[in-house]
């Protein structure tokens, strides 16, 4: 009688991955590579198993595609453990830009615009784009000018660290532009 060696005896199988492994592997025939990457020749899939169980490693199928499929004898769970590494590296090494908002009107005070555009040079400062809005209520809609100025002003205290990604244009009650940071 021979004994099968199963790495994964006992286990419930894991339902989120979609990797064929081992007994997953069901193609007619698959071009097996070793464990050192050497070519091991063409053969049925349950053939290339039971050389992965001589291992004591695991069939995983590279490349399920191909004309026949690719498989490799690996150790599996440390194959899994080196992707999981370099997905939670990859995450921490970028890095997600929001947009934050500013919102004005067109009667601003002097210092508050100054204070909101220290505020805007801030989230700049971050990395972060910014959406400038001024807002226009009842009749101040029929003097867009007033409030163009008011966001051409703004845009002026900020032109040392951020460049116009995306110019002023009327949005209803709201004249919006977006500022990016500058590289």
């Amino acid at each position: 009688m021979i004994t099968i060696y199963d790495p994964n005896a006992g286990k419930k199988p894991n339902k989120e991955n979609k990797d064929l492994v081992n007994e997953l592997v069901r193609f007619p025939s698959v071009r097996l590579i070793g464990p050192n990457g050497e070519q091991l020749g063409i053969m049925s899939s349950r053939e290339a198993q039971f050389k992965a169980n001589q291992y004591e490693m695991d069939l995983y199928c590279v490349s399920p595609n191909a004309e026949p499929p690719v498989c490799k004898i690996i150790n599996y769970s440390k194959f899994r453990f080196e992707q999981q590494k370099k997905a939670k590296e990859a995450k921490k090494n970028q890095h997600v830009v929001t947009t934050k908002e500013v919102q004005l009107t067109p009667q601003i005070g002097t210092h508050d615009l100054e204070t909101k555009a220290k505020n805007a040079k801030k989230f700049l400062a971050e990395g972060n784009k910014v959406k400038v809005g001024v807002r226009y209520k009842g009749r101040q809609l029929s003097h867009v000018e007033v409030g163009e100025e008011t966001l051409n002003r703004f845009i002026a205290l900020l032109e040392d660290v951020a460049n116009i990604e995306k110019p002023a244009a009327l949005d209803g009650r709201w004249l919006v532009a977006v500022l990016a940071p500058k590289k």
